[in-house]
């Protein structure tokens, strides 16, 4: 058995976050383990975006126009944590973005960048996938709130799912280009966006000295 690290985002998120790969101890290995002790249900998991880089979102997968944020964390709580391997389960209650700026022409600023709908579920397997989905007939959504010339605009954005991968490598969780669809704004507000975000170290602030948390 291998060990791979986790996040929690959504943030999350789910994110959401959202992790050495070492061989497992024990056949009763939890899922989630931080410190080497089992992540308990109840258990605050935390995470801000890895060292040197930014959380984005963009008009397309493989531009750089859009809106991208210097500051981003995410808070989820443990639910559930089977042996491994599995699927522990959390609850993503927080995720924020600040120090935004946007590069889109005509924006002179961004206002905010907020996630509603929370809580999401998330879900970290034990090959590291990590699923952040909404509440049975809601929609995961960001909202963000632009200055332009004609005044303040408001775009939001709604995805049904996100999904990310956890490394123990660096006890990171990591979201590529995962697709928002503009659900309401103005001809300002890009059509998708793609978020991308790599949130590190995740870390258990329940237990005592926070340790990183890994994924068995």
């Amino acid at each position: 058995m291998r060990t791979r690290s986790l996040f929690a985002l959504v943030g999350v998120a789910a994110a959401l976050s959202v992790s050495a790969i070492s061989p497992a101890s024990a056949d009763d290995t939890p899922v989630l383990t931080a410190g080497g002790a089992a992540v308990a249900s109840g258990d605050v998991l935390t995470a801000s975006l890895a060292s040197g880089t930014k959380a984005t979102l963009y008009s397309s997968s493989t531009g750089t126009s859009g809106v991208s944020c210097a500051a981003s964390a995410f808070t989820a709580t443990a639910t559930d944590n089977p042996t491994a391997p599995g699927a522990a389960t959390e609850s993503l209650t927080g995720h924020t973005f600040g120090s935004c700026t946007s590069n889109v022409i005509g924006v002179l600023g961004v206002t905010g960048v907020t996630v509603n709908n929370l809580p999401y579920t998330t879900t970290v397997a034990s090959d590291g996938t990590v699923t952040v989905t909404p509440a049975a007939g809601s929609t995961i959504q960001t909202t963000v709130v632009l200055r332009t010339l004609l005044g303040s605009i408001t775009c939001v954005y709604q995805a049904p799912s996100l999904t990310g991968t956890a490394s123990n490598s660096d006890n990171s969780i990591t979201f590529t280009n995962q697709q928002f669809a503009k659900a309401s704004g103005s001809s300002l507000c890009f059509g998708s966006g793609y978020f991308t975000a790599k949130y590190a170290p995740v870390t258990d602030t329940t237990q005592s000295g926070s340790p990183v948390v890994t994924v068995n």
